[in-house]
């Protein structure tokens, strides 16, 4: 009985040790393989990478990342960009201690443009160099030249290009160059493929061997790493985002039509995702947002050169002696008034003000330089506080920092359904899927975000804009409960491809039209019918006329099946501007630009739909320009009501009186006018009757005649001034019987 009690003990035992190295091993593998913890501060080739966990994706080419790690004590940690992406992360980069350390720098190799580069060289040389140019930045250096078998050293001296001509006439160009020789003997040589010269001297060799390099390095992979140094005591949470610029991602639509009656259609979402950042996505939580919030490019990670004048020696350094005048009154300067002293300090090489306040920085710390400064205080930075603390905000304004604690804990450790989590922000739709995903860099991936039965019919849309040919499509209801992003869809009928288009933003419970194929079994052709009709309104106020007119257009469509099943046939009839439809036509629904009217034709037969529409048209004129003949087309189309016929009867009777008065002061305005042209006439006349014998008897004669058409004038001008008072009164009584009248009658 011992016997088999120290058997079980031993068996107990050996279980309890392979379970336990079995559990180390699992924690060991479950654990960050990114973050080797350290009690100093890491140098750049032990830095350790930052893994991505979140991305959200939008429609204009931008991505938001946020990276979290696990730290202790110092720490730096690594994450590698292009110089594109690294424009966007230095103006949205966003570094977090979520512990009791802080961030106390973050860097990244800086790269100079190739001009500024090459301006370093000897060498004049740009990043496109020609033979003749480097041959003539040679000039005066020792080479070495072999020719034909022959070789000969010296200093180059001249660099030429010559135009030669065959004996057919054509030409050609060719680079000459001399050297002189030690012996100072100058030799010419044609530069060809026989002809090879070597650089003599070392120091030169070696600035074209850096020059080349340079050339080289331009053409190298785009590298730039940004190294975040974590400083603290205790093991704590790193929190990293910003955004870069990526590939939009796409939306592509499966609808599987049952071939069962009774079963509700099959709506698959996908979307196409590409990673192209140049580093693994590892099981990250993804989201895609139907929305492009503003972003732009700067390249602010390229170092920046200001341009200087160039200011020309003086020709001449000489100077000529001069007097200066005599100081006449000194000023005093008070010692309130004396320009500031400027005390400065040395922060981790950053020479910057004491007393300035605050620094500048990312994450925790109060510089980039780790920490802010005070004056009188050491090289030792102060303790800084908590983010949120620094920009006067609580700390449940990092709710989101927050859930990284439960992250590190047990990042993805439940299975969850495929598929996503749609919500609204605000103008964006947001698809958070509930699966993390795993792609790596420079791949992309189909993934799943919707899988949801919807309601759809199988309808013929026919549309009178253009006369297109009558299509196949679905009538489809998003019953989904989530927004539908546009993009690109396939239909799958009785098992097999039944056609393809594209699909614009559906939210939820609305409805759309999908086309997809050409349905050949049915025609549709539209007879139209204008005509306009009579008076329909008129309606009077203040003095002005209101008469309304309708046109009227029917349009008749013939729809005709020569399948053998039946269709249900949707009619676009445009949606025209001023015009409506009579209410005896009602479609079944109306969009933007069209309205849609519904047919069933049974198999083989022609079915019609007539759609009648009516244009009012209204037009306006003062009461007082009223004539007879308006009144007349309204009795001639039956639209002379008696309050009309009083009304118009009115209006005309006091014009006349108008007018009559009118007519009278024209009249005597005529005669007025010609007695005064006769008067005009007798005056000539008595002028040119100076010194004639008929002088005496004409001159009485017209002196009568003159004084006679003189007390005609008076009388005609106060006629004239009776009738304009008269007329004034009248229309006045014009005026105010056009205000009074108010009248609307329909017809």
């Amino acid at each position: 009985m011992r016997t088999q009690r120290w058997v079980v003990l031993l068996l107990f035992t050996c279980v309890l040790s392979i379970c336990g190295a079995f559990s180390q091993a699992q924690q060991k593998s479950e654990s960050p393989k990114a973050i080797k913890p350290v009690s100093h501060v890491s140098t750049s080739d032990d830095s350790s990478r930052l893994p991505v966990r979140r991305v959200v994706l939008y429609k204009n080419g931008v991505g938001y990342f946020e990276h979290s790690a696990r730290v202790h004590g110092n720490q730096d940690l690594a994450i590698d960009f292009t110089t594109a992406q690294l424009n966007d992360v230095l103006k949205s980069l966003t570094v977090v201690d979520l512990g009791d350390g802080r961030i106390s720098g973050v860097r990244y190799n800086s790269i100079a443009p190739l001009d500024e580069r090459l301006k370093t060289l000897r060498l004049p040389f740009g990043e496109q160099v020609a033979r003749t140019d480097f041959l003539t930045a040679m000039r005066g250096s020792r080479v070495e030249v072999r020719s034909k078998g022959e070789t000969a050293s010296g200093c180059l001296l001249s660099v030429e290009q010559e135009e030669r001509t065959t004996d057919s006439g054509t030409t050609y160009h060719v680079t000459d160059f001399s050297i002189m020789t030690d012996s100072g003997e100058m030799r010419n040589f044609e530069l060809g493929p026989a002809v090879s010269l070597r650089l003599a001297e070392r120091d030169l060799s070696q600035e074209v061997g850096h020059y080349l390099d340079l050339v080289g390095s331009s053409h190298a992979r785009d590298l730039r790493r940004m190294s975040i140094s974590a400083t603290g005591s205790r093991g704590r949470d790193i929190f990293v985002s910003y955004i870069s610029e990526v590939p939009v991602w796409k939306s592509t639509y499966r609808i599987i039509l049952p071939e069962k009656a009774g079963e509700k259609p099959l709506l698959q979402g996908w979307a196409i995702v590409d990673n192209t950042i140049g580093e693994d996505w590892k099981d990250v939580q993804l989201s895609l947002i139907v929305g492009a919030p503003q972003s732009f490019i700067q390249d602010i990670s390229q170092p920046l050169y200001a341009r200087r004048r160039i200011i020309p020696l003086p020709e001449s350094a000489m100077l000529t002696p001069q007097t200066h005048e005599a100081t006449i009154h000194e000023a005093t300067i008070k010692e309130e008034e004396a320009p500031p002293v400027v005390q400065t300090e040395v922060v981790n090489g950053v020479v910057g003000g004491v007393g300035s306040g605050s620094g500048a920085g990312v994450g925790s710390g109060g510089g980039m330089g780790g920490g802010v400064f005070r004056p009188g205080t050491t090289n030792q930075p102060s303790a800084s506080p908590r983010p949120y603390e620094q920009m006067g905000m609580a700390s449940k304004s990092f709710d989101r920092l927050e859930q990284y604690s439960n992250l590190q804990k047990a990042p993805y450790a439940k299975p969850q359904v495929p598929g996503a989590q749609a919500q609204d922000l605000g103008d964006y739709f947001e698809y958070n899927l509930k699966q993390s995903i795993t792609i790596g860099k420079n791949q992309s991936a189909l993934v799943p975000i919707l899988n949801s039965r919807i309601e759809v019919e199988k309808v013929t849309l026919w549309s009178a804009i253009g006369g297109q040919r009558p299509l196949r499509a679905l009538w489809i209801k998003n019953a989904s409960g989530l927004t539908l992003d546009s993009g690109t869809f396939n239909i799958i009928d009785s098992g097999t491809f039944a056609g393809e288009g594209l699909i614009e933003t559906v939210h939820p419970d609305e409805r759309r039209l999908l086309s997809y194929a050409a349905d050949t079994a049915v025609r549709v052709t539209a007879e139209s019918e204008f005509k306009d009709q009579p008076v329909s309104h008129v309606r009077i106020a203040k003095g002005v006329i209101f008469i309304t007119r309708e046109q009227r257009n029917k349009m008749k469509y013939t729809v005709r099946n020569a399948d053998t099943a039946a269709r249900q046939v949707v009619i676009e009839h445009p949606v025209r501007e001023g015009w409506k439809l009579v209410e005896s036509n009602k479609p079944e629904e109306t969009s933007a630009s069209h309205y849609r009217f519904r047919i069933a034709v049974e198999p083989s037969k022609t079915g019609e739909l007539t759609v009648e529409e009516f244009h009012p048209e209204q037009t306006t004129s003062q009461l007082t320009d009223l004539t007879d003949n308006q009144v007349e087309v309204l009795s001639v189309e039956n639209r002379m009501t008696p309050a009309l016929q009083q009304a118009f009867r009115q209006v005309l009777d006091q014009k006349n009186v108008v007018a009559k008065l009118q007519s009278e002061i024209a009249s005597r305005q005529q005669e007025l006018n010609g007695i005064n042209r006769d008067q005009a006439r007798i005056r000539e006349n008595m002028k040119a009757l100076k010194g004639s014998v008929e002088e005496k008897a004409l001159l009485q004669r017209y002196t009568k005649q003159l004084d006679s058409q003189e007390d005609r004038l008076s009388a005609l001008n106060k006629e004239i001034a009776d009738l304009q008072q008269k007329q004034a009164q009248e229309q006045q009584k014009l005026d105010d019987l056009v205000q009074q009248i108010a009248l609307d009658e329909s017809f």
